[in-house]
């Protein structure tokens, strides 16, 4: 399983180089199942989340929307103030 930040340091055309190798084994994965060859079932499910964060990365990047870390926000935890006439 690969860690979201380790997408983030790639470009674009490494990314889609990597969905397309990825997608191509979900493809062979299926098969394998379908047909009761496929020994390690954990793999599909590794497959299909790091299909899925590859393309968080590249839409976040075609939105213009990139991510970065930031340190927490102070205060974080506190409760918030109640509104006027608020119900409880």
């Amino acid at each position: 399983m690969t860690k979201v930040s380790e997408f983030r340091d790639r470009s674009v055309d490494q990314l889609t180089d990597e969905l397309v190798k990825l997608k191509k084994e979900q493809f062979n994965l299926r098969f394998q199942r379908a047909s009761g060859q496929l020994e390690n079932t954990a793999r599909f499910r590794v497959v299909r989340h790091d299909i899925a964060r590859i393309m968080t990365v590249l839409n976040q990047r075609a939105s213009g929307k990139e991510i970065v870390k930031a340190a927490p926000a102070a205060g974080k935890n506190k409760k918030p103030a109640k509104r006027a006439g608020a119900k409880k």
